[in-house]
């Protein structure tokens, strides 16, 4: 018992015992052995948990789930019924359920208040080659815009924008990528409302340039030690000479190639740690190091690596949109140091510190530092700071996030219809979200998130009674 409750250390009972530490053991494993054995209770599989009455409602109800909680396709939902269920039912039936559930989901999709969304969101994604207008909540998530459409200009973005405002939609500014369409459009329809960059995108390509360098650099490399190989075999020939400018010529351009590389490298690092990273500098000295940033690119690019000018061009047309964050974070800085009574450099250095590991000495070294300087109120003020850069979105990477879900739902379609995204959108706004890196959405939906108000379970929403076990 001693050894079970782990009150005592081995050693001492063992002592106590006149016994050895191996046998303690031994004894501790024979007794766990047989707890598990008093207390498991084996349950026959075949043992009846619970009854479940299967009405037509039921069943309505439970095609709604094979389709949007498993991906299910109509011809699967009916092969599935009739396998465990012993139950017929036609693709055309499915189909008309369906069409009866996407109403009332539209219903209220189009009666939703979204007068709390502040920052929204807003990308193209794309079914085949038909663009899908998307608009989401950068706070809680939730999918306001989701439209299949034929073209993606500006009357078009203008239109649904207006549709959006019209519901309540009001926001601070929005975050979209370079598309001409979803600028022009927002513009028109709401003025001169600002529109931030999408770092996402930006970043993205970066990283596909950074990878197309280094496997030009490796290729390079390769090239060069086969080109050793055959100059070693050619010498004990005495031909050796026959591929001595290939050799200078492959090793030159694997040297340029090394460089580029390496330079690249650090510059896009540059980029996402110091740029366009969260905790930085202020707007003024982000600007400053985009600007020396784009003029290296520049001395870099040729015409062998068109990557590098495509970025270089990119950032020089959209620095100001892809910035814009930090003037946004700027802000907040500062009213967190009027708050507080302290200078904007503290407020600062207490948002650098963000950038540091919590497994690093340098971290602690720092916390350390700021701590003396600002006493009692260090832990305020980086609370404070810490809330300030999570309300500051810099990039619309949860559209991404959403298209990944989608697409284990458009693989099943050809061609998308408006009942169909209008009753996906309901779905992912209602349902609970069972994980998230952000422990403040576990168990809530989009909805719940955005409204900060509890609804019923979304089948119940659309008219089912839901089952509950006894």
């Amino acid at each position: 018992m001693k050894v079970l409750s782990k009150q005592e250390p081995i050693t001492r009972i063992a002592q106590q015992e006149q016994v050895s530490r191996k046998f303690l053991y031994q004894q501790k494993r024979i007794a766990e052995g047989a707890l598990n054995h008093a207390f498991d209770k084996k349950e026959s599989e075949n043992e009846v948990l619970y009854y479940l009455p299967v009405t037509q409602q039921w069943i309505f109800q439970f095609i709604l789930a094979l389709i949007l909680i498993c991906h299910c396709s109509y011809r699967g939902v009916a092969e599935l019924l009739r396998d465990l269920f012993d139950y017929s039912l036609s693709i055309g039936t499915i189909h008309n359920r369906i069409k009866e559930a996407t109403e009332k989901a539209r219903q209220i999709n189009q009666n939703q208040d979204l007068s709390p969304i502040k920052v929204p969101l807003l990308d193209e994604l794309f079914q085949g080659s038909r663009p899908v207008l998307t608009g989401v909540d950068s706070d809680s998530t939730y999918c306001f815009l989701l439209e299949a459409v034929e073209h993606r200009d500006e009357d078009t973005w203008g239109w649904y924008l207006l549709e959006a405002e019209a519901q309540g939609l009001n926001p601070d500014y929005t975050i979209a990528d370079a598309g001409v369409g979803i600028r022009a459009g927002q513009k028109a329809a709401w003025g001169e409302k600002p529109c931030h960059g999408d770092v996402w995108h930006i970043l993205d390509q970066s990283t596909a340039l950074c990878r197309n360098l280094a496997k030009k650099a490796q290729g390079a490399t390769t090239q060069r030690q086969k080109l050793e190989e055959k100059m070693e075999a050619a010498k004990l020939k005495g031909e050796g000479n026959k591929l001595s400018a290939k050799l200078i010529k492959a090793r030159k351009n694997e040297a340029n190639l090394l460089n580029k590389f390496a330079d690249i490298k650090i510059l896009l690092y540059w980029l996402r740690n110091d740029i366009l990273s969260l905790a930085g500098p202020d707007w003024s000295e982000r600007m400053e190091l985009m600007n020396f940033m784009i003029d290296e690119l520049k001395i870099r690019e040729n015409q062998a690596h068109k990557g590098i000018k495509s970025l270089r061009i990119a950032l020089f047309n959209q620095k100001e949109n892809l910035l814009a964050f930090a003037q946004v974070l700027d802000k907040k800085l500062a009213n967190i140091a009027h708050k507080f009574q302290i200078s904007l450099s503290q407020v600062r250095q207490v948002c650098l510190l963000m950038k540091k590991s919590l497994s690093t000495n340098v971290y602690w070294q720092k916390w350390n530092h700021l701590y003396q300087q600002l006493s009692a109120k260090f832990l305020p003020v980086k609370e404070a700071v810490e809330s300030a850069m999570k309300s500051t979105p810099r990039a619309s990477s949860l559209v991404e996030n959403l298209n990944s879900r989608l697409r284990n739902y458009f693989f099943l379609r050809k061609h998308l219809n408006s009942d169909y995204l209008d009753l996906l959108r309901f779905f992912l706004n209602h349902r609970t979200l069972m994980s998230s890196r952000i422990p403040e959405r576990v168990g809530k939906s989009p909805t719940e998130l955005m409204t900060g108000e509890k609804h019923p379970h979304w089948l119940s929403l659309l008219g089912f009674d839901l089952f509950q076990r006894v």
